[in-house]
């Protein structure tokens, strides 16, 4: 938990709340947490504000996905929220109030304990779907950027409102990330204004995979879950793995790294269990070895 030492003006970081493993006994404080058939699904849950974020859910939400590294029963994480929206973003009177009154040193310390949730939710080794709903602003919409798949329900609007409260796009990595998922004019124009993408929009751009109706985008993205987890536990990590560092790389040295993971891929026993089944014309059962 992220603690206010009125005394320094700085945050702290006191683990208040743990996360322990396995995930499916642990109990988080600011967020809801059920783990189903190898998928987690984490709830914001604080629909009479629609689901924002304090200083208190960004700390436990990092904590939660650098965990996710240490069970291996977890396959997929869906995020999503409660009450028909996804989240608002960072809560105005308990994160951008103290914000105004704090110094260099407190404010750089806040801003890397935002980045940190979208490193620990990209380095987790988990895929993320995202089932965004309603409102998906400010940091929400940077928790849905930062998953590895979104649906949307239709209806969704999505913002990344930064400039709108005085400050630039480049928050939690929307800079680095955002055009390469729509491109670069898109990104641009989304971070100059700060106005809503539409869900149709973030379809047709490639933000979002697929649109459903509302009562439909929990069990729809839970769906996708449970079916990416039944697939070869290892390889799916190794894909995550390659989709993040090739961002980096040149052509000739993401097909040298994808011919060293793919090798790799190839002394698993899910590999071998793939062959048998093709061979006796079943579906494969993977154990994720």
């Amino acid at each position: 938990m992220l603690h206010n030492d009125s005394d320094k003006g700085v945050f702290m970081n006191r683990p208040a709340n743990p996360v322990t493993v396995p995930l499916a006994d642990y109990s988080p404080r600011h967020f809801l947490l059920a783990v189903v058939e190898s998928v987690a699904t984490v709830t914001l849950n604080r629909p009479e504000r629609k689901n924002p974020l304090t200083f208190e859910s960004y700390r436990e939400l990092t904590d939660f996905f650098r965990a996710c590294a240490f069970d291996d029963e977890v396959k997929v994480v869906v995020v999503t929220g409660a009450g028909g929206n996804f989240s608002s973003g960072g809560d105005v009177f308990e994160i951008i109030g103290p914000l105004v009154k704090m110094d260099t040193k407190g404010l750089t310390a806040f801003t890397r304990m935002t980045g940190d949730l979208v490193k620990a939710m990209r380095s987790c080794p988990q895929p993320v779907v995202a089932a965004v709903e309603g409102i998906c602003a400010g940091a929400g919409a940077i928790i849905a950027m930062a998953s590895d798949m979104r649906i949307a329900a239709t209806g969704t609007k999505v913002a990344f409102l930064f400039n709108k409260v005085g400050l630039a796009g480049c928050d939690m990595g929307a800079c680095a990330i955002l055009p390469r998922i729509i491109g670069q004019s898109r990104a641009s124009e989304l971070l100059y204004t700060g106005r809503f993408m539409t869900a149709e929009e973030g379809e047709r751009w490639g933000f979002f995979s697929r649109l459903v109706n509302p009562e439909q985008i929990l069990s729809q993205a839970q769906a996708l879950a449970r079916q990416v987890a039944e697939g070869p536990t290892f390889a799916n990590t190794m894909t995550k793995r390659m989709l993040s560092m090739e961002w980096a790389m040149s052509v000739e040295e993401a097909i040298e790294a994808e011919a060293v993971a793919q090798a790799l891929c190839m002394t698993t026993a899910d590999f071998e269990r793939a062959f048998v089944a093709f061979s006796n014309k079943v579906k494969p059962a993977f154990q994720g070895n």
